[in-house]
Protein backbone atom coordinates (compact mmCIF):
# COMPACT_ATOMS: atom_id res chain seq x y z
CA UNK A 1 0.00 0.00 0.00
CA UNK A 2 1.46 3.52 -1.32
CA UNK A 3 1.83 6.46 0.47
CA UNK A 4 -0.93 7.93 -1.81
CA UNK A 5 -3.32 4.96 -0.41
CA UNK A 6 -2.36 5.71 2.98
CA UNK A 7 -3.52 9.40 3.10
CA UNK A 8 -7.19 8.25 0.85
CA UNK A 9 -7.87 6.42 3.83
CA UNK A 10 -6.90 9.11 6.22
CA UNK A 11 -9.21 11.48 4.56
CA UNK A 12 -11.99 8.68 4.44
CA UNK A 13 -11.62 8.21 8.41
CA UNK A 14 -11.44 12.07 8.93
CA UNK A 15 -14.63 11.97 6.99
CA UNK A 16 -16.73 8.95 9.25
CA UNK A 17 -16.07 10.78 12.16
CA UNK A 18 -17.41 13.97 10.90
CA UNK A 19 -20.20 12.34 9.63
CA UNK A 20 -20.34 10.37 13.10
CA UNK A 21 -20.46 13.57 15.09
CA UNK A 22 -22.81 15.20 12.81
CA UNK A 23 -25.03 12.61 13.31
CA UNK A 24 -24.71 12.23 17.45
CA UNK A 25 -25.64 15.97 17.66
CA UNK A 26 -28.86 15.36 14.93
CA UNK A 27 -29.99 12.81 17.32
CA UNK A 28 -29.71 14.54 20.26
CA UNK A 29 -30.98 17.54 18.86
CA UNK A 30 -34.29 15.41 17.91
CA UNK A 31 -34.52 14.19 21.54
CA UNK A 32 -34.33 17.88 22.65
CA UNK A 33 -37.10 18.57 20.10
CA UNK A 34 -39.41 15.64 20.93
CA UNK A 35 -39.04 16.62 25.18
CA UNK A 36 -40.16 20.14 24.42
CA UNK A 37 -42.37 18.95 21.84
CA UNK A 38 -44.13 16.51 24.44
CA UNK A 39 -44.54 19.56 27.40
CA UNK A 40 -46.18 21.96 25.13
CA UNK A 41 -48.47 18.88 23.38
CA UNK A 42 -49.25 18.24 27.28
CA UNK A 43 -50.14 21.99 28.18
CA UNK A 44 -52.11 21.86 24.57
CA UNK A 45 -54.35 19.11 25.17
CA UNK A 46 -54.76 20.36 28.68
CA UNK A 47 -56.12 24.25 27.80
CA UNK A 48 -58.04 22.07 24.86
CA UNK A 49 -59.81 20.01 26.96
CA UNK A 50 -59.85 21.35 30.53
CA UNK A 51 -59.55 25.08 30.22
CA UNK A 52 -60.52 25.49 33.46
CA UNK A 53 -58.04 23.70 34.93
CA UNK A 54 -55.01 25.89 35.50
CA UNK A 55 -51.89 24.15 36.21
CA UNK A 56 -48.91 26.50 36.29
CA UNK A 57 -45.07 25.76 36.44
CA UNK A 58 -45.96 22.43 34.26
CA UNK A 59 -42.47 20.75 33.89
CA UNK A 60 -41.17 16.98 33.21
CA UNK A 61 -40.05 14.79 35.91
CA UNK A 62 -37.36 12.08 36.34
CA UNK A 63 -40.21 9.75 35.65
CA UNK A 64 -41.10 8.93 32.01
CA UNK A 65 -44.50 10.22 31.04
CA UNK A 66 -45.10 12.25 34.08
CA UNK A 67 -45.65 15.95 34.66
CA UNK A 68 -45.45 17.92 37.62
CA UNK A 69 -47.45 21.20 38.29
CA UNK A 70 -48.79 23.64 40.71
CA UNK A 71 -52.79 23.75 41.25
CA UNK A 72 -54.24 26.30 43.74
CA UNK A 73 -50.76 26.43 45.54
CA UNK A 74 -49.67 22.62 45.98
CA UNK A 75 -47.99 20.08 43.90
CA UNK A 76 -49.77 17.66 41.06
CA UNK A 77 -48.71 15.04 38.98
CA UNK A 78 -50.29 15.27 35.14
CA UNK A 79 -50.07 11.91 32.48
CA UNK A 80 -48.81 13.09 29.45
CA UNK A 81 -52.46 12.53 27.88
CA UNK A 82 -53.30 14.93 30.23
CA UNK A 83 -56.46 13.03 30.86
CA UNK A 84 -55.45 11.80 34.36
CA UNK A 85 -53.88 14.38 37.87
CA UNK A 86 -53.10 12.67 40.87
CA UNK A 87 -51.53 13.92 43.94
CA UNK A 88 -48.66 12.68 46.60
CA UNK A 89 -45.32 12.69 47.01
CA UNK A 90 -42.43 11.44 44.14
CA UNK A 91 -39.67 9.30 46.17
CA UNK A 92 -36.29 8.67 44.54
CA UNK A 93 -35.75 5.01 45.84
CA UNK A 94 -31.74 5.61 45.36
CA UNK A 95 -31.69 8.09 47.94
CA UNK A 96 -35.23 8.17 49.63
CA UNK A 97 -35.68 11.84 48.84
CA UNK A 98 -38.95 13.73 48.59
CA UNK A 99 -38.97 14.80 45.01
CA UNK A 100 -42.01 16.33 45.58
CA UNK A 101 -40.83 18.94 49.08
CA UNK A 102 -38.05 19.49 47.01
CA UNK A 103 -40.27 21.10 44.44
CA UNK A 104 -42.62 22.90 47.33
CA UNK A 105 -39.65 24.55 48.62
CA UNK A 106 -38.35 25.67 45.42
CA UNK A 107 -41.38 27.02 44.51
CA UNK A 108 -42.17 28.80 47.53
CA UNK A 109 -38.74 30.40 48.12
CA UNK A 110 -38.22 34.43 48.22
CA UNK A 111 -35.82 36.71 49.64
CA UNK A 112 -36.22 37.91 53.26
CA UNK A 113 -34.71 41.25 52.15
CA UNK A 114 -37.66 42.18 49.68
CA UNK A 115 -40.07 42.62 52.56
CA UNK A 116 -40.75 45.96 53.76
CA UNK A 117 -41.23 45.53 57.19
CA UNK A 118 -41.29 48.93 57.80
CA UNK A 119 -44.99 47.83 56.77
CA UNK A 120 -45.59 45.33 58.90
CA UNK A 121 -46.61 45.43 63.39
CA UNK A 122 -43.16 44.40 64.99
CA UNK A 123 -43.85 41.80 68.09
CA UNK A 124 -40.30 40.95 69.92
CA UNK A 125 -40.50 37.77 71.97
CA UNK A 126 -37.61 36.76 74.22
CA UNK A 127 -33.84 37.84 72.38
CA UNK A 128 -36.15 37.93 68.93
CA UNK A 129 -33.41 36.36 66.88
CA UNK A 130 -35.66 34.53 64.78
CA UNK A 131 -38.07 36.05 62.21
CA UNK A 132 -41.34 35.42 60.83
CA UNK A 133 -43.60 37.74 58.71
CA UNK A 134 -47.37 36.75 58.36
CA UNK A 135 -49.84 38.24 55.88
CA UNK A 136 -53.02 37.91 58.11
CA UNK A 137 -56.87 39.24 58.09
CA UNK A 138 -57.97 40.68 61.12
CA UNK A 139 -61.46 38.64 60.70
CA UNK A 140 -60.04 35.48 59.24
CA UNK A 141 -60.75 32.37 61.69
CA UNK A 142 -57.43 29.98 60.65
CA UNK A 143 -55.53 33.50 61.27
CA UNK A 144 -56.79 33.31 65.16
CA UNK A 145 -55.85 30.13 65.07
CA UNK A 146 -52.67 30.55 63.96
CA UNK A 147 -51.96 33.06 66.89
CA UNK A 148 -52.83 31.18 69.45
CA UNK A 149 -49.66 29.05 67.95
CA UNK A 150 -47.64 32.30 67.82
CA UNK A 151 -48.15 32.80 71.29
CA UNK A 152 -46.27 29.57 72.76
CA UNK A 153 -43.06 30.63 70.32
CA UNK A 154 -40.29 32.14 72.14
CA UNK A 155 -36.91 34.15 71.03
CA UNK A 156 -38.88 35.06 67.81
CA UNK A 157 -39.78 38.64 65.95
CA UNK A 158 -43.09 38.03 64.36
CA UNK A 159 -43.75 40.87 61.73
CA UNK A 160 -47.30 41.00 60.74
CA UNK A 161 -48.81 42.55 57.64
CA UNK A 162 -52.17 43.55 58.11
CA UNK A 163 -53.94 41.94 55.12
CA UNK A 164 -57.78 42.46 55.04
CA UNK A 165 -59.06 39.98 52.17
CA UNK A 166 -62.65 40.28 54.07
CA UNK A 167 -64.49 43.44 53.00
CA UNK A 168 -65.24 43.79 56.55
CA UNK A 169 -61.79 43.51 57.51
CA UNK A 170 -60.11 46.75 55.81
CA UNK A 171 -61.80 49.51 57.92
CA UNK A 172 -60.08 47.58 61.01
CA UNK A 173 -57.08 46.84 59.46
CA UNK A 174 -56.54 50.70 59.26
CA UNK A 175 -57.48 51.74 62.55
CA UNK A 176 -55.09 49.02 64.05
CA UNK A 177 -52.07 50.58 62.22
CA UNK A 178 -53.59 53.95 63.49
CA UNK A 179 -53.77 52.65 67.26
CA UNK A 180 -51.15 54.65 69.69
CA UNK A 181 -49.99 50.39 70.28
CA UNK A 182 -50.30 48.12 67.07
CA UNK A 183 -49.55 45.22 68.80
CA UNK A 184 -51.67 45.47 71.61
CA UNK A 185 -54.56 46.89 69.47
CA UNK A 186 -53.95 43.86 66.98
CA UNK A 187 -53.87 41.09 69.69
CA UNK A 188 -57.02 42.52 71.33
CA UNK A 189 -58.55 42.29 67.98
CA UNK A 190 -57.53 38.76 66.76
CA UNK A 191 -57.72 37.22 70.33
CA UNK A 192 -60.79 38.79 72.15
CA UNK A 193 -62.68 40.67 69.16
CA UNK A 194 -62.49 43.59 70.89
CA UNK A 195 -62.17 46.23 67.96
CA UNK A 196 -59.89 48.90 67.52
CA UNK A 197 -60.89 52.25 68.85
CA UNK A 198 -58.38 54.44 66.84
CA UNK A 199 -59.48 56.26 63.76
CA UNK A 200 -58.92 54.99 60.40
CA UNK A 201 -57.52 58.57 58.94
CA UNK A 202 -54.03 58.08 59.59
CA UNK A 203 -51.37 56.92 56.57
CA UNK A 204 -51.28 53.55 56.54
CA UNK A 205 -49.71 50.54 54.37
CA UNK A 206 -52.78 48.89 53.87
CA UNK A 207 -53.10 49.42 50.39
CA UNK A 208 -49.02 48.48 49.73
CA UNK A 209 -49.52 45.79 51.46
CA UNK A 210 -52.18 44.52 49.42
CA UNK A 211 -50.16 44.83 46.14
CA UNK A 212 -47.32 43.05 47.59
CA UNK A 213 -49.59 40.16 48.49
CA UNK A 214 -50.45 39.83 45.19
CA UNK A 215 -46.50 39.93 43.81
CA UNK A 216 -46.02 37.35 46.59
CA UNK A 217 -48.60 34.98 45.10
CA UNK A 218 -50.62 35.03 48.06
CA UNK A 219 -54.05 34.20 47.54
CA UNK A 220 -55.28 33.32 51.49
CA UNK A 221 -54.70 33.94 55.18
CA UNK A 222 -52.38 33.37 56.71
CA UNK A 223 -49.10 33.18 55.02
CA UNK A 224 -46.42 32.81 56.88
CA UNK A 225 -42.74 33.71 55.74
CA UNK A 226 -39.32 32.37 56.97
CA UNK A 227 -35.90 34.41 56.75
CA UNK A 228 -34.68 31.61 55.77
CA UNK A 229 -36.77 31.72 52.46
CA UNK A 230 -39.44 29.82 53.00
CA UNK A 231 -43.23 30.42 52.24
CA UNK A 232 -45.76 28.35 53.84
CA UNK A 233 -49.52 28.86 53.75
CA UNK A 234 -52.07 27.86 56.22
CA UNK A 235 -52.30 27.06 60.04
CA UNK A 236 -48.77 25.66 61.66
CA UNK A 237 -49.03 24.32 64.70
CA UNK A 238 -46.28 25.96 66.86
CA UNK A 239 -44.05 22.43 66.67
CA UNK A 240 -44.09 22.48 63.15
CA UNK A 241 -42.41 26.37 63.08
CA UNK A 242 -40.02 25.51 65.28
CA UNK A 243 -39.10 22.95 63.65
CA UNK A 244 -38.56 24.91 60.34
CA UNK A 245 -37.11 27.69 62.36
CA UNK A 246 -34.21 25.48 64.09
CA UNK A 247 -32.72 25.50 60.07
CA UNK A 248 -32.11 29.37 60.65
CA UNK A 249 -28.46 30.32 61.25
Amino acid sequence: MNSSTLGFFDQLCVVMQNMKKQLLMGILVGVASLAHANLEQVQQQLKAHYPNVKIENLQKTPMSGIYSGTLDNQIVYLGEDAEHLFVGSMIRLKDQRNLTKDLVVQQNSFRWSDLPLQDAIKTVKGNGKRQIAVFSDPHCPYCKQLERELDRLNNVTIYTFLYPLKSESFIPAQQIWCSPNRSYAWKNLINQNIQPQASSECANPIQRNLALGQRLKIQGTPTLFFSQGLKVTGVQTSTQIEQILKDVP
